[in-house]
């Protein structure tokens, strides 16, 4: 069944009202998009991301007439005194959280390490692979972001054997997953999304090691400390969390971080300077891996 869709084009000081105005026109969700290129990789906690040029997208029942919902915007606009350009279409209705893996392939990281979206065949070339079958659905993780990619290649090069792992901020959970068939002998992920939990806990049973792994809020973590810990979030948030980060890792554990721009792993490298000797040790693009141990 294909949806009717309105996009408002305006600048920012607009784009609260705009919003408004399609959820008042029975708009089932209201998205805002960037309308030019005004990239921002990062916000502060409780700020919201709105560019400079703003697109305010509702997303409309089929049955909804065109010229009358045109119609309506316009009205609207012209009682506000808003200068917004207006576009209606259709959308095709399909699995959307599925869409995106149409161009999802095997990847490897590192020596041996391999990711293989479900229903894929490994390349030919794939010699002695460490195999994990990801089904991500919603949740971040699927190795495709510098950021993911980045610790999984520095799982690969970890000695694991018998190692506890924490992956804070699990996502898919393909961390904790890689980390356990790399030789790990438990996992355990945390997130603030439900919906993290349940993919990393669907994962875990696909690629058989659920036996060994276990995930929760963040808020219901348990009280134990781990021999490894990867934090793959964000730079404001990994320093906001540095204590309680910290207290999770073992003496001598390994704490490796993510997410964070070159540009922001001085202020990351501080917040951990009582507790952990942090160094940048990967790169890719503009993105850095940390790693460092608790003294």
């Amino acid at each position: 069944m294909p949806w009717l869709q309105a996009h408002l084009r305006s600048d920012r000081p607009s784009a609260p009202l705009l919003e408004a105005l399609l959820e008042s026109l029975g708009a089932l969700s209201v998205t805002l998009t960037d309308a030019g290129d005004e990239p921002q990789l990062e916000t502060a906690p409780g700020e919201e991301r709105i560019w400079s040029e703003t697109i305010v997208t509702g997303l409309f029942e089929a049955s909804t007439d065109r010229n009358s919902l045109g119609e309506a915007i316009a009205d609207a606009l012209e009682r506000l005194g808003i200068a917004a350009e207006v576009a209606l279409d259709s959308l095709e209705d399909q699995p959307w959280e599925r869409a995106w893996m149409e161009n999802f392939h095997p990847m490897r990281f590192g020596r041996r390490l391999w990711i293989l979206p479900r229903g894929q065949q490994l390349p030919d070339e794939a010699a002695d692979p460490v195999v994990v079958v990801l089904d991500p659905g919603l949740a971040f993780g699927t190795g495709t972001h510098a950021t993911t990619s980045l610790c999984l290649e520095w799982l690969d090069g970890l000695e694991l054997r018998d190692a506890s792992i924490l992956d804070y901020g699990c996502g898919s959970g393909i961390l904790a997953i890689a980390a356990l068939k790399l030789g790990a002998r438990s996992a355990t992920g945390c997130d603030i999304d439900p919906q993290a939990i349940s993919a990393t806990l669907a994962n875990a049973k696909r690629n058989g090691v659920d036996d060994r792994l276990a995930a929760s809020l963040a808020t219901d973590l348990p009280g134990c400390q781990f021999d490894v810990v990867v934090a793959n979030i964000l730079a404001n948030v990994l320093i906001a969390l540095a204590d309680d980060i910290s207290a999770l890792l073992k003496p001598d554990a390994d704490l490796v971080m993510s997410g964070i721009l070159t540009t922001q792993a001085d202020d990351v490298i501080a917040a951990y300077v009582d507790l952990c000797d942090l160094e940048p040790c990967q790169t890719s693009d503009d993105w850095v891996l940390l790693h460092g141990r608790r003294r």
